[in-house]
């Protein structure tokens, strides 16, 4: 099998890199962070500006058809730059989910131009990160639906219009089947946000739904059918994530690797030091490992088996989550004090990966979603 990238894959990954690390980097994350919802709305639309909101869409209703490796490739770039706009949650996921519903090129269209931000609520209270587990309920009434419910932890709900809502059509609280999807306003009366910063960067809010009522035109896809569209949209945010996740590790790599050897001790470079050069080269591995199991998992999330995207993503998020903690403490245990700072991006990086851990799925919720699904 062919690893290498296109040309244009190649040169999305240039302009992507040289967005990160020259129009954003440390400066400007740290005047984003007090702005409403970690997002800068001349950002976003520039970011949309590049295409890059097109990408997780089909070309038929104004997106790229981008494929997860191109998708990846930017993820990396950002998270290497430590970029807060919300591109998986605000993107990718609800990207990836309206297209795998088929739903309707205007609804597409402002999420391509940036005009319009989506949030995806799908995980509940006691639902074990399950997103087959859904107590929310949609009952049918006159010509349209009354939704009531809670979701919690909805990843860039605070700066979306409309939210993507699973609910419970049929079915008990915990099968796949019966699960629907909804656009619900986020205006909408009986809609109550109650929005919350992220560990590492980013907002996110749990909402409650009193009895809101919708219209039959908020049905996005088939009834008793949103389950399997919104666990494929998940694979690929996760995907998405993992490789946010290893630009950041590669940075923490990059620039511990040039602290060794300005740091002096006793007037002789730290990095001199056998021990802490056994350190840094554990470091390497796990980003060259853990680069490996992002391509695998961005090629294999797109099969049309099941077994196998769920099988890589659940590996590839289980191992970055192990990975991912160990550079992160390796570079702030190397760094020293100066680590944690504020002043230092190292520390910041390390809250990203972190946060990370538990982010669409914990390693654990992975492991036991990877036993449980057979070999093809």
């Amino acid at each position: 099998m062919d690893f290498s990238y296109s040309q244009e894959q190649k040169m999305l990954r240039e302009s992507a890199t040289r967005f990160a690390l020259k129009g954003y980097g440390f400066e400007r994350y740290k005047t984003t962070l007090p702005l409403p919802g970690h997002c800068d709305p001349a950002l976003w639309s520039q970011i949309a500006e590049f295409g890059w909101l097109g990408l997780p869409l089909p070309e038929d209703a104004g997106g790229l058809g981008g494929s997860a490796l191109d998708i990846s490739l930017i993820c990396e770039a950002l998270g290497g730059g430590m970029v807060l706009e919300p591109y998986v949650a605000g993107a990718v996921l609800p990207g990836r989910l309206l297209s795998f519903c088929g739903a309707d090129a205007g609804r597409l269209a402002g999420l391509a131009e940036g005009k319009a931000q989506l949030a995806v609520a799908w995980a509940e209270p006691g639902s074990a990160e399950d997103p087959a587990c859904c107590a929310t309920r949609a009952q049918a009434e006159g010509d349209g639906y009354v939704l009531s419910g809670r979701k919690q932890c909805v990843l860039n709900a605070p700066n979306a219009a409309t939210l993507i809502v699973s609910a419970r059509t049929s079915g008990s609280d915990s099968e796949p089947g019966g699960i629907s999807l909804f656009a619900v306003d986020a205006g909408s009366s009986g809609v109550e946000l109650k929005p919350y910063p992220v560990m590492g960067g980013g907002y996110a809010a749990d909402i409650r739904l009193d009895r809101v009522r919708l219209e039959a035109t908020a049905l996005i896809g088939a009834a008793d059918a949103g389950f399997a569209p919104l666990e494929a949209a998940l694979d690929h945010a996760t995907v998405a994530a993992c490789a946010q996740a290893l630009g950041a590790m590669n940075a923490l790599l990059e620039r511990t690797g040039n602290y060794l050897k300005v740091r002096k001790q006793f007037g002789t470079p730290i990095g001199s030091f056998q021990a802490l050069q056994h350190r840094l080269v554990e470091m390497f591995v796990e980003v060259e490992q853990s680069r490996s199991m992002v391509v695998m998992s961005s090629v294999r999330v797109e099969s049309a088996e099941p077994a196998v995207r769920r099988r890589a993503v659940s590996a590839a998020k289980a191992y970055l989550g192990q990975s991912s903690k160990f550079v992160a403490q390796q570079a702030v245990q190397l760094h020293g004090g100066i680590g944690v700072t504020e002043e230092l991006d190292v520390g910041h990086y390390f809250r990203q990966l972190s946060a990370f851990g538990t982010l669409y799925g914990s390693r654990e919720y992975h492991l036991r979603r990877f036993a449980a699904t057979p070999a093809p």
